[in-house]
């Protein structure tokens, strides 16, 4: 049977309370004014916003946990996040019904697009009920103390963790995701996974793979070579946290890009380097945009990062408000509500015009949505600003430049020295719109035209 693939998708993340408020009718609790509290969003939201998200061009929605959560709150913070479950088989009240769940997939299905649902295999809420109905579900701290696996039989935060290795805890996990299986999600993304029980992950991964769905787990930090050993275990994907870290630093804060030249370069360890997943950011990182101290640089080194992304061989991510470079620091600062196009600054609409531009440009071409990725030798004097790789697939084949110097520059490398054949051709200019980069290729030299901190694709042939 052929292993499931999301190469050639483009996906974009959604934390449902903080997106769209659909329905006024279950807004209990809800204040907007608290970071920490409910905020209203719900399936019914989400639903009504599918247009937008398609209108942005992503082809898939990963949902954080919609489940029915722990009534009362934790930490002075409500479980608008969907991480403390309290029901697994049930949506909570503030997200709709299950119902309003099936009206949700069948609307993305029609639309042609996939959904990810978030599932948390290792712990219950804090306050739910199975937490004292159902005490050897759970590891305590006679069990956590005489671990040798303090990540997997410790708790994750204090959160009760469950005992994956117990049979009723094994059965209902198991269980869990075949019911939402039956709701007809094409994939799974899997929270916390460095901290679950390695010999259920397989279990469960077997039953995934065996029902064609896609998996992506989340391994906070994770490098390459975990991504890769995780591969190897079962899982389609896993995020790239190393790469997105290597972005943050050259694209934001200006390091070198030779940081994202060493991340690439050990992309042949990956068993399927197609289906790893990149991001910019995310619910549990400060926003991208956050690192610059200036809102202006902040949206135009978006609009370069976003571009960049969309010429990476892997699956893009994008958490819900990226696209217009929405602010935000350390959780839950990174959580504000989604504001659309009608509450956007012209500065906003032109970053999502970049986000749109760079996500078609990238489902048009072959090489850059599913095209193999081959890094460039480039000059030693250059490599800190000037990052150079081809996709190719089907024939087509793709030049792509990260430019990370301050201001315009051109620049003319040997070919030979790129290990790219001689040969000449004439003025090619960038596939993103609106911008002014070109290349031509002359007496054994690739001459760049390049504008300053951004990132170009120039189709080759």
């Amino acid at each position: 049977m052929p292993l499931s693939s999301f190469e050639g998708q483009v996906v974009y993340q959604v934390m449902p309370d903080r997106f769209f408020d659909g329905s006024a009718a279950n807004n209990a609790g809800v204040n907007k004014g608290d970071p920490r509290a409910w905020h209203g969003g719900d399936l019914a939201g989400l639903t009504q916003k599918l247009p937008y998200i398609q209108k942005l061009g992503a082809t898939a929605v990963w949902l954080t946990p919609i489940y029915q959560q722990q009534k009362q709150n934790s930490f002075d913070t409500a479980p608008y996040h969907g991480y403390w479950p309290a029901d697994f088989r049930k949506v909570d009240p503030h997200f709709g019904t299950l119902a309003d769940f099936s009206a949700f997939i069948s609307a993305a299905q029609t639309g042609g697009m996939r959904v990810v649902l978030d599932q948390v295999i290792n712990h219950y809420g804090y306050l739910a009920p199975a937490v004292a109905e159902h005490p050897a579900w759970f590891n305590g701290r006679a069990e956590c103390d005489a671990s040798r696996q303090k990540d997997t039989d410790c708790p994750l935060a204090g959160l009760p963790d469950l005992k994956q290795g117990n049979p009723q805890v094994r059965d209902l996990l198991l269980g869990n995701a075949g019911f939402w299986r039956d709701q007809g999600v094409s994939a799974f993304r899997y929270d916390a996974i460095k901290n679950v029980d390695g010999q259920f992950l397989g279990d469960l991964l077997a039953g995934d793979r065996a029902a064609g769905i896609w998996t992506l787990g989340e391994w906070y930090n994770a490098d390459t070579g975990t991504v890769a050993e995780w591969q190897r275990r079962g899982f389609d994907s896993l995020f790239l946290f190393s790469l997105q870290a290597a972005m943050k630093g050259s694209i934001m804060a200006g390091q070198g890009l030779d940081g994202v030249a060493a991340v690439l370069s050990r992309q042949g360890e990956l068993p399927r380097p197609g289906e790893v997943a990149l991001f910019l950011d995310n619910h549990d990182v400060p926003r991208f945009a956050q690192g610059s101290l200036f809102e202006d640089v902040g949206q135009a080194r978006t609009k370069y990062g976003l571009r960049a992304l969309m010429t990476l061989r892997g699956v893009p991510v994008i958490w819900q408000g990226t696209e217009i470079a929405m602010r935000g620091g350390a959780d839950p600062d990174n959580r504000r509500d989604m504001r659309f196009e009608d509450r956007w600054t012209p500065q906003e609409k032109g970053v999502f015009e970049v986000a749109r531009n760079a996500i078609a440009v990238r489902q048009a071409s072959p090489a850059l949505s599913r095209g193999t990725l081959t890094l460039l030798k480039t000059p030693p004097s250059l490599a800190d600003r000037l990052l150079l790789f081809t996709r190719e697939q089907e024939g087509q084949r793709v030049l792509v430049v990260w430019h990370g110097s301050k201001a315009r520059q051109s620049y003319s490398v040997r070919l030979s020295s790129l290990g790219l054949g001689s040969g000449n051709l004439p003025v090619i200019q960038t596939l993103f719109a609106g911008q002014n980069a070109k290349i031509r290729v002359s007496k054994g030299f690739l001459h760049l035209s390049l504008p300053p901190e951004d990132a170009a694709a120039f189709k080759l042939n």
